[in-house]
């Protein structure tokens, strides 16, 4: 494969994405019936869902375990975008705080003109995954950042921006708008445009990432196929019970996976 990319090496990225696929398959482990209810299942919604959407109880239960496989899988994908950085010249990925720090001693020019020495950022999925207090309490501990360092600017890098940008971010506090011309929101592709000096980095990445995620996985395919055992143990748990069968003992089954010690639910 023919490597064009400058500002991150061919061998960096394998290693990143093999990285990242051996974080995302873990959530492909098997799933038995305690792994499944280990965060407390809703019965109720699972029985809505079945029901409303004319599902057997196995096609539930395996959408239920597809929606929890997906859930973690984002987490998986956050530490692709963060930690990619670990790799880009000026980059630092801390252990705790901030997601990147970018340093650059020449200067990073601000889009007022201004230049700055540091950009401390915070990487999120999606531009709205964070609720208004969320965004309060991030938004103050970028103020104080800005207070123990006047050369620097603190972003909000959003991978999923509803545009490609970098604005002044005003979020809600206490009611009023607030802004600071140095705590921005800036798409993904623009902050890697500042910390690369390439203005399509972030396209770069995107159009080489699908051949090198097939060449990692060719390697381990063989464990990719997880064989799951909650409804099969489901299945056993309604044959156990008495007086019932069939789609009734499964219901009741199902309603036991949170409801076990409640009235009614034990007898």
């Amino acid at each position: 494969m023919t490597w064009n990319i400058s500002f991150i090496t061919e061998e960096n990225f394998k290693k990143h994405v093999s990285n990242t696929v051996h974080t995302y398959v873990q959530s492909l482990k098997p799933i038995d019936l305690k792994k499944f209810n280990s965060n407390c299942v809703d019965p109720i919604k699972l029985l809505f869902d079945k029901t409303v959407y004319n599902q057997s109880w196995q096609e539930t239960v395996f959408k239920e375990i597809a929606r929890q496989r997906d859930k973690s899988n984002n987490n998986d994908i956050g530490y692709f975008h963060q930690n990619i950085f670990k790799y880009i010249h000026n980059c630092n990925v801390p252990k705790s705080g901030w997601d990147v720090i970018y340093t650059n001693p020449s200067g990073i020019l601000m889009p007022d003109g201004s230049t700055i020495r540091t950009i401390y950022a915070q990487l999120k999925n999606k531009h709205n995954t964070m609720n208004s207090g969320n965004a309060q309490k991030e938004y103050i501990y970028m103020q104080q950042q800005l207070l123990r360092d006047d050369n620097c600017a603190c972003f909000l890098v959003e991978a999923i921006s509803k545009r490609s940008q970098n604005t002044v971010w005003s979020p809600i506090a206490k009611g009023k708008k607030t802004k600071h011309k140095l705590i921005r929101r800036v798409s993904i592709d623009k902050f890697y445009e500042i910390v690369t000096g390439e203005s399509n980095a972030f396209y770069q990445v995107c159009m080489v990432l699908p051949k090198v995620i097939k060449l990692v996985l060719q390697s381990q395919r063989e464990h990719l196929i997880p064989k799951d055992t909650a409804f099969d143990e489901l299945q056993n748990k309604a044959r156990q019970i008495k007086d019932l069968s069939g789609e009734a003992a499964l219901t009741l089954a199902v309603y036991r996976l949170a409801f076990e010690t409640y009235l009614g639910f034990t007898s």
